[in-house]
């Protein structure tokens, strides 16, 4: 496995590579990040195939790790976020990632980025409404990376639903040419979705996290059951939320696509959250068969 860390040496190193599947982190790596390199390894030959072959050459998989400046707000954590990039290294490694791209600030930002990327609509409510200014910092970095990378696939986890169509729709409105993967989310023994920020938990808080999944977990078996009430499936999970302590910022059911309230009748739907636990947010989302 190879670790550049500059543009230039990485245009280099994928020169001629007929085939590049990316898998963009922010690093401090678990098992959920393995499972998208495990995804990108079989993207060139089987159900992902890019432009209508069969098969297709064995990709080169390219991790990226970069805590992305842009995308944390005003006061959250970019400053306490972990930097783990030898136990990254040898977690991609082992994973069969072909090279690890992991520049500095300078590299990625050697001026001030003064060209943003607008991201679309389905980024404006949830998240958006939480995190001004987030997924323009999502948008503008991705662009970025698909830009210097160029690969025929990208994978991106269901985790961050809501990033994961904005992503579909910045490749395409903007004609990247690029297959999105989406990679289902990993998940503790007990359902806790992995991340990153699960380290921040303290023992009493990893206990209580569960509860978030729980609720939604709710909300998902009531509406595949026949419950018709949306509203008052999101409030009584909020409620349940806010009674434990925790400060609530989402519960929602929306359609998969645009993640807006679902018409009458709309089958494919997912249920989102987003929460403060202590100092901790966490965020999940299920998908709902009706």
């Amino acid at each position: 496995m190879d670790l550049v860390h500059t543009i230039a040496d990485l245009r280099k190193r994928l020169a001629g590579e007929p085939f590049v599947a990316l898998v963009p982190t922010m690093g401090n790596l678990h098992a959920g990040h393995v499972s998208l390199v495990d995804l990108a390894r079989k993207t060139g030959d089987g159900p992902h195939v890019p432009r209508g072959g069969t098969s297709g050459p064995s990709p080169v998989v390219v991790a990226s790790i970069f805590v992305n400046r842009l995308q944390f707000e005003p006061g959250g954590d970019f400053d306490r976020y972990p930097r783990t990039l030898k136990e990254d290294c040898a977690k991609l490694e082992k994973a069969g990632a072909h090279v690890v791209f992991a520049p500095d600030e300078r590299e990625m930002y050697p001026a001030a980025q003064e060209i943003a990327v607008t991201p679309p609509k389905v980024a404006e409510a949830l998240e958006g409404e939480h995190r001004p200014g987030h997924f323009q910092g999502v948008a503008t970095i991705v662009s970025k990376l698909f830009n210097i990378v160029a690969p025929q696939a990208a994978v991106f986890g269901k985790k961050d639903y809501q990033q994961l169509a904005v992503i579909r729709a910045l490749v395409r409105q903007l004609n990247f040419g690029i297959e999105i993967v989406a990679a289902e989310t990993v998940r503790e023994p007990d359902g806790l979705a992995m991340s990153s920020r699960n380290g921040y938990l303290s023992a009493a808080e990893r206990k209580e996290a569960i509860r978030l999944n729980r609720n939604l977990r709710g909300v998902k078996e009531a509406l595949e059951t026949g419950a018709e009430d949306l509203r008052s499936l999101e409030d009584a999970a909020m409620e349940d939320l806010r009674k434990a302590g925790w400060r609530v910022d989402y519960v929602a059911v929306r359609d998969r696509v645009e993640l807006a309230p679902p018409r009458p009748g709309q089958r494919e739907l997912v249920v989102l959250g987003a929460a403060w636990l202590g100092k901790t947010r966490l965020i999940d989302n299920l998908e709902i068969e009706r």
